[in-house]
């Protein structure tokens, strides 16, 4: 029977915290990132004039903050699909701005290798926890 102490560490040795799921990390991560690559598109398409000045704003403002809260809901049910839709209107940006298809391409590889590494990661600690009951604190 282990006993915790009172720095929180238990008698068979220090208790690890528990960590957020790498999954949510990850796409939050990839997400923010898209958000600012969003915003330095948009000034490229206002600086080439590529649409009027009020479309532009509109629709890079528009996507950039959706990126960024989809980044707080990805971890809700629906999230990951969520974040999905944002891929596909990133992608779509290069409809404006043509180099938006590439980069807007590597963002999808780099979102797909977030949940799957991710929810790898998330797999094996969850491994480990079972494993090692009491390993983990609160």
């Amino acid at each position: 029977m282990s006993s915790t102490a009172g720095n929180g560490s238990t008698a068979d040795g220090p208790a690890v915290r528990r960590k957020r799921p790498a999954k949510a990390m990850f796409t939050q991560t990839i997400l923010v990132l898209e958000a600012f690559l969003v915003f330095f598109a948009t000034l490229v398409a206002y600086g080439l004039r590529l649409a009027p000045t009020a479309t532009i704003w509109l629709v890079g403002g528009a996507l950039s903050v959706l990126l960024i809260l989809l980044s707080g809901r990805v971890s809700r049910p629906g999230g990951y699909t969520a974040g999905w839709v944002g891929q596909v209107l990133v992608l779509a940006g290069g409809f404006l701005v043509p180099m938006m298809f590439a980069i807007g391409g590597i963002f999808v590889v780099l979102w797909w290798v977030a949940l799957s590494l991710g929810g790898r990661i998330d797999r094996e600690r969850a491994e480990y926890d079972a494993a090692h009951p009491g390993a983990v604190g609160p």
